[in-house]
């Protein structure tokens, strides 16, 4: 299967970007799948241990992978312990 590919790449040069960038986004994708599955506190993999993990947030613990003007450690508890 390789080969096929190579004597392709070989023969047509202009394909070289198109699997770069096929290959980066794919990569980039797969590893964002990877931190929603370990960093997000909506996945819980292990329930007998700590069958609610979005409990133990704290209010200054930034958990979106992107946020806009949002400074996370001026931030107070606004809810009770559980």
């Amino acid at each position: 299967m390789l080969a096929i590919v190579r004597k392709q790449l070989r023969n047509h040069p202009a394909l070289i970007p198109l699997f770069f960038f096929i290959g980066g986004g794919a990569t980039m994708s797969l590893l964002y799948l990877a931190r929603l599955g370990l960093r997000n506190p909506d996945v819980c993999w292990d329930r007998k241990n700590n069958p609610e993990p979005w409990n133990k947030l704290g209010p200054n613990d930034q958990y979106k992978f992107f946020a806009v003007n949002m400074d996370y450690s001026k931030l107070k508890k606004d809810r009770p312990d559980f």
